[in-house]
């Protein structure tokens, strides 16, 4: 009796942390969104208004108004980008991780404890070596560059190994009973199966894909050039535009946002079922 009580004397100090945590993790969002449609007088003031006195359209007008940053083509770069790189992520560390998964051999262990190595590898160390061999090929300023380099993941196809640990073989061998052949019993058995966790690394990897930036203003130009790298174009010696910077930022979290919530389900479900809780 004593310990409900307990409990139940723990749960509004549990509740009221939850709410504290779920307004400092909120509050960027609500700053961002309460300068993108605030004045530039209003943004620097040493006195803080929680609202601004009207909302300021126009600072998304002169977002997209501005030739020299061309934003729209910015966000169709981004798009193409993060789509692609997801998209072949996904597929190689789908048979990748199938096979580090099925094939138990002294090589699959080596090639997986390769795999894992690279994973304590800084991203920072491999950008020269990858800029100069993406020089040699000419691939600066082109979609080849932007996605080959990061189609690669050693984080995804460990997280698909690790699905696949705890997939029933005895589903395949039933395929494979059935008179199909490994190849179609992975796509047509094992995939359609696994779609949490290829919703749980297509969501990662998106995420990861439109929101970097030091390898895109290394790689990228003018025909190539991403939203993140855009943004920065608003960040001069000579000052900082801060309503439409915020505006931007506004504009090119609105994709990342709507897809968590949209897949956040499998994301949870992805994390859950690979082994990683």
């Amino acid at each position: 009796m004593s310990a409900r009580r307990s409990g139940g004397g723990l749960r509004p100090a549990r509740y009221g942390l939850l709410v504290v945590l779920s307004v400092l993790f909120l509050l960027p969002f609500y700053v961002l969104v309460r300068n993108a449609f605030s004045s530039n007088r209003l943004i620097t003031a040493a006195r803080w208004k929680w609202l601004p006195d009207q909302l300021n359209g126009d600072n998304f007008a002169a977002l997209f108004a501005d030739d020299n940053v061309g934003m729209v083509p910015a966000l169709l770069h981004s798009a193409v980008m993060s789509i692609s790189q997801t998209t072949l992520t996904v597929v190689i560390a789908l048979l990748a991780g199938y096979a580090l998964a099925r094939y138990d051999t002294r090589l699959s262990r080596i090639l997986l404890g390769v795999t894992l190595f690279t994973l304590m590898v800084p991203a920072a160390v491999t950008f020269i070596p990858m800029f100069v061999m993406t020089a040699q090929l000419g691939w600066i300023d082109s979609y080849r560059g932007l996605v080959v380099p990061g189609m690669f993941s050693a984080f995804a196809t460990y997280m698909f190994r690790q699905n696949f640990l705890g997939f029933p073989v005895e589903l395949e061998e039933a395929a494979m009973i059935d008179g199909a052949n490994p190849w179609t019993t992975f796509w047509k058995v094992v995939v359609p199966n696994s779609m949490g966790i290829v919703g749980a690394v297509g969501t990662i990897t998106f995420i990861g894909s439109w929101n970097a930036f030091l390898w895109p203003l290394l790689v990228g130009r003018e025909n190539t050039r991403t939203v993140q790298v855009t943004l920065s174009q608003f960040m001069t010696s000579q000052g900082v535009n801060y309503p439409v910077l915020f505006a931007g930022a506004l504009l090119a979290i609105s994709p990342v946002v709507l897809v968590f919530l949209f897949l956040q389900r499998f994301l949870v479900q992805g994390v859950e079922t690979s082994g990683m809780k």
